[in-house]
C-alpha cells in the first residue's frame, strides 16, 4: 500500500493537472444530476449531455416526470440505449422522490439506493457533488487508475475499491479525486494504451514505473 506522503503527492499532482474537478454531466436542479446518471449506466456522458436538454424542457418537473408514460420518457431517451428499463427508472423514481421525500433528493446512502436504478456509484455521486459529503464514486476510470498506481490491491469489485479508498483517500479530498480519476483516464491513463511516459503521476504509479522503464 502507498504511503502517505505518496498518497498526498498524487492528490496535489492530479490537483495540477485537473483544476477543476466537475462531473461531466449537466444539470441545474439536483434530481436531474440523479437522471442524469442513471442514464450513463453503459452510455457515455456525451452522449447524456445531448439528451438531457430535451428530456428536462419535456419534462420539467418531478410531477411532470411522475405524470409521464414510460414510452413516453422511452421515446426522449431512446438513443442512450437500454430506455425502456431507464425510463421506468426516471418516472419510478420521480414518485417516489415526491412521495417520500417531498421532492427533495435525500441525502444518505441507505435513502438514496433504495431509488429505482441507484446503486453505490450513482449515490455516491450525488452525496459528494450535492452534498459535499465524503463521496468515493468507484467507476470504470477510478478502479482501474487506482489499482494502477497501487491505491488499492487491483480488485475490480466496486465496493472493495471503494472500501479501500476510503483507509487511502481522506475524505474532504475524495469527490474531487474520483472525478479527477474520469479526467485522467480519458486524457493519459487510458485502459488500452496508456500514456506512461508523459504522465507526471507515474513516479508513484506502480504500473507507470514498470511501463516505463
Amino acid at each position: 500500500m502507498k504511503s502517505k506522503a505518496a498518497v498526498k503527492r498524487i492528490i496535489e499532482e492530479l490537483k495540477m493537472l485537473y483544476p477543476d474537478a466537475l462531473c461531466s454531466l449537466t444539470y441545474d436542479k439536483d434530481y436531474e444530476l440523479l437522471f442524469a446518471v442513471r442514464l450513463s449506466a453503459q452510455c457515455t456522458d456525451a452522449r447524456v449531455n445531448m439528451v438531457t436538454p430535451a428530456l428536462f424542457a419535456r419534462f420539467p418537473t418531478l410531477e411532470a416526470f411522475a405524470r409521464a408514460s414510460y414510452e413516453e420518457v422511452g421515446e426522449v431517451i431512446r438513443s442512450c440505449g437500454f430506455y425502456h428499463t431507464k425510463a421506468k427508472d426516471l418516472v419510478e423514481c420521480a414518485k417516489l422522490l415526491l412521495e417520500r421525500h417531498g421532492g427533495r433528493v435525500p441525502d444518505t446512502m441507505e435513502e438514496l439506493t433504495a431509488l429505482p436504478g441507484v446503486g453505490r456509484k450513482t449515490a455516491n455521486l450525488v452525496l459528494g457533488d450535492i452534498y459535499g459529503q465524503s463521496a468515493y464514486v468507484c467507476d470504470t476510470h477510478c478502479i482501474r487508475i487506482t489499482g494502477r498506481l497501487g491505491l488499492t490491491d487491483g480488485s475490480t469489485d466496486p465496493l472493495n475499491v471503494e472500501r479501500q479508498l476510503r483507509t487511502v483517500i481522506p475524505g474532504p479530498e475524495s469527490s474531487n479525486f474520483c472525478h479527477r480519476m474520469v479526467l485522467h483516464g480519458r486524457a493519459l491513463c487510458m485502459a488500452r494504451k496508456p500514456n506512461c511516459a508523459a504522465c507526471p503521476l507515474k513516479k508513484d504509479c506502480d504500473f507507470g514505473k514498470k511501463t516505463v522503464q
